[in-house]
């Protein structure tokens, strides 16, 4: 034994010293629980108090989102009747011969607060073809002068 002690003694001065402040931290924790239950100190008044509060804070964001789903439905509605009113615009407008472009022009035309009712759309003037009548560019002729030639083989002369 008095080997051992002489070995090891101060090693075991300091285990025996961190097993009792060990001890005693946890029972200092253990002291300062009131029960084993949590919550069983509180009164049962602010208990009540809290699970009100918390049904009425709970009530309020289901009433907002209830209302942004609300605004959320009316803007369908809306966007939806306007969509309507086009497709009924432009059936109309095809009925008359008229293309649909043109019609979503003149409505945006009439949806400008600037734009005047007199104002007549100018044609454009009639431009020549870029190319003859006779062009294909899969024969090979009536291209000019251009053709296509493949690239020279071997490596490349970077470096």
């Amino acid at each position: 034994v008095g080997s051992v002690l002489s070995s090891y003694g101060w090693y075991l001065l300091l285990a025996a010293v961190a097993v009792y402040l060990l001890v005693q931290k946890v029972s200092r924790s253990l002291a300062a629980r009131p029960s084993g239950r949590p919550g069983a100190a509180e009164e049962p008044d602010v208990v009540v108090r809290r699970q009100e509060a918390l049904a009425a804070a709970r009530l309020r964001m289901q009433e907002e989102l209830n209302a942004q789903a609300e605004k959320y439905k009316e803007r369908q509605k809306q966007l939806e009747e306007e969509r309507r009113r086009q497709k009924i615009a432009m059936w109309e407008s095809m009925q008359e011969g008229k293309s649909y472009k043109g019609n979503l022009k003149l409505n945006q035309q009439e949806a400008e607060p600037g734009a005047s009712a007199s104002a007549v759309p100018k044609s454009k003037p009639n431009k020549k073809p870029l190319r003859g009548g006779g062009y294909n560019p899969l024969s090979g002729e009536g291209g000019g002068t251009c053709s296509w030639r493949p690239g020279r083989r071997g490596p490349s002369a970077g470096g």
